[in-house]
């Protein structure tokens, strides 16, 4: 990205650098806030639908799964996090909860007051950190890929770290590639997929994030996971967990393990399990990621989007 635009949402010209991959009926517009130049794929009208990707993903995640939810009414509204796609950052870093802020200062330059909310890996981390600390702009929760935080530590979970030590340790220059392959999903990704993915590590600004997010944001939400401060506070929103049922080590039996008594720690919370994905779940199963989102908004509170 080379342009930006203050104050509100604009397309203006922007020359995207590299090019978006491409994907049918977005519109691509630059959302400044302090510090923060976001670059956000929206589509659709209606109630808003915030979607936060993972890692190494961006925007480019949803290309299936958001047009899907707004032809059933929604204003879907994708974001580039910081340190991830085409967005640009004053300050490079970030921080444990960092991501979070950024959200809640799009929502704000947006005029979402509140919203429904799909995540993914490390976008489920942010989208935790807003469901507890402001859970009055969050409708509802659908967390793919990743436990809850009020999760029951199990040494048996302890392989879905294997491949820290390789984000922390390799070259910045190394492509991720190597990540967005089996196991962690079902079938091996098509070039022109990866390509989708991985092209914006053109971006220097992108190179070494894997390092920057495991030390930034996962290693100081470890205590948490492990610890009582998630079981200490009360989760609020409706949320929905799902994983791909070939998601080892999240297996139905470990997860539900993980979950029970979840009555103590959460308002409304299920769990569900899809067949034939692991853990890049909505590059496997996407039309399945959609139907379960849809359900869950339109069993949350009744009261009137905002």
């Amino acid at each position: 990205m080379d342009a930006s635009h203050a104050g509100g949402p604009s397309a203006g010209t922007v020359a995207w650098v590299p090019p978006l991959p491409q994907a049918a009926g977005f519109e691509h517009v630059v959302i400044e806030t302090p510090g923060l130049r976001s670059h956000v794929a929206l589509v659709g009208e209606g109630p808003p639908v915030l979607l936060l990707h993972g890692f190494p993903q961006h925007w480019w995640q949803w290309r299936e799964v958001a047009p899907a939810i707004a032809r059933r009414g929604y204003r879907v509204i994708c974001p580039d996090l910081r340190g991830a796609g085409w967005t640009s950052a004053d300050d490079p870093r970030i921080r444990h909860e960092t991501r979070m802020h950024d959200v809640l200062a799009l929502l704000d330059a947006l005029g979402v007051a509140r919203a429904d909310v799909l995540t993914h890996d490390l976008g489920a981390l942010t989208g935790m950190h807003l469901a507890y600390a402001h859970p009055e702009r969050v409708r509802t929760l659908v967390q793919l890929s990743v436990p809850p935080g009020f999760m029951r530590f199990t040494p048996k979970i302890v392989p879905a770290f294997r491949h820290y030590p390789s984000l922390i340790m390799s070259s910045p220059d190394r492509s991720l590639r190597w990540l967005l392959a089996p196991p962690y999903t079902v079938r091996p990704m098509t070039e022109e997929t990866l390509d989708g993915y991985l092209r914006v590590e053109q971006r220097p600004e992108i190179r070494g994030m894997g390092r920057a997010v495991v030390l930034g944001m996962i290693t100081p939400e470890l205590p948490r996971l492990v610890g009582t401060y998630y079981k200490r506070r009360r989760l609020q929103p409706p949320t929905l967990v799902a994983f791909g049922r070939l998601d080892d080590p999240f297996t139905e039996p470990t997860v539900r393990g993980m979950c029970r008594d979840h009555e103590r720690s959460a308002e409304r919370f299920e769990l569900a399990f899809v067949d034939d994905a692991a853990h890049f779940i909505t590059d496997d199963a996407p039309d399945a990621v959609v139907e379960l989102a849809v359900d869950w908004f339109g069993r949350g509170p009744q009261s009137a989007h905002r």
